[in-house]
């Protein structure tokens, strides 16, 4: 006697089996798209001049982007939805909340006469949109090749410290210009160089972010010297990375 086949006994399971890995999947492209409506009611906060939660909605955002990339792999979103690319829409999503809604940020802010606040903006987000379209921007070892295009976190700098108009604008431009640079800058969580230090004090300046954010951007000296300090040692990573490349290629 034949043996029963079980795979074709109940069919209809295995289909709801198959759909739910769909449902699961697609649900991981509509929780990355979140980010764009994040960034939406951050962008009304900060037409009503609200812009300590305007970056709390630009954090929300990002704790987003950080974590859906986990769900992407451990459901298998390429295979049960391959309808959407990940890519793309993760790159939409990250034009829209690291640089986009920043730059509208910056020119609410009122912080520097409105013509110069628009030329900022408008640096940022061309400067950004070419950078967005690089194939390198990222060295083998995970370091990004040239400047992040991270300007949420430079105009929420800006907001904190106040410089004088010329620093931030010539700030601005140089970061730019900084995109299309070979000088590399720490991914903080996948460089393993000095990995432990740069997580603790990303956590730190995390915090920082957030007691400015509650102090809606008035922020006290503390906080300023612990957002400064730790930024200037994220920016400094990228010169002892150069000197340990430049240690390994030259001749002993």
């Amino acid at each position: 006697m034949a043996e029963p086949d079980h795979t074709q006994k109940h069919p209809d399971h295995s289909r709801m089996g198959s759909r739910s890995y769909r449902y699961r999947a697609f649900s991981v492209h509509v929780f990355t798209a979140s980010g764009a409506a994040i960034a939406f009611l951050s962008l009304t906060a900060a037409i009503e001049h609200q812009m300590g939660l305007a970056f709390a909605w630009l954090g929300l955002a990002l704790l987003v982007d950080g974590i859906d990339g986990s769900f992407a792999r451990a459901w298998a979103v390429k295979t049960y939805a391959p309808q959407l690319s990940g890519d793309v829409l993760d790159l939409v999503v990250d034009y829209v909340t690291y640089v986009f809604v920043p730059a509208v940020i910056l020119l609410m802010s009122g912080i520097y006469p409105h013509w110069l606040l628009a030329t900022q903006g408008a640096i940022i987000v061309l400067s950004a949109a070419l950078y967005f379209a690089s194939n390198t921007m990222k060295t083998d070892d995970y370091w990004f090749r040239g400047f992040p295009a991270v300007w949420n976190l430079v105009v929420f700098l800006v907001l904190v410290f106040n410089p004088p108009a010329i620093i931030a604008t010539l700030g601005i431009i140089g970061l730019a210009f900084a995109q299309s640079s070979n000088f590399t800058f720490v991914h903080p969580v996948r460089v393993k160089m000095l990995r432990p230090l740069t997580l603790t004090l990303l956590v730190v300046w995390s915090a920082a972010g957030i007691v400015a954010i509650v102090e809606d951007m008035v922020v006290d000296p503390l906080t300023k010297w612990i957002l400064g300090l730790i930024g200037f040692y994220f920016l400094a990573l990228g010169l002892l990375r150069r000197e340990q490349t430049s240690d390994r290629q030259s001749p002993e």
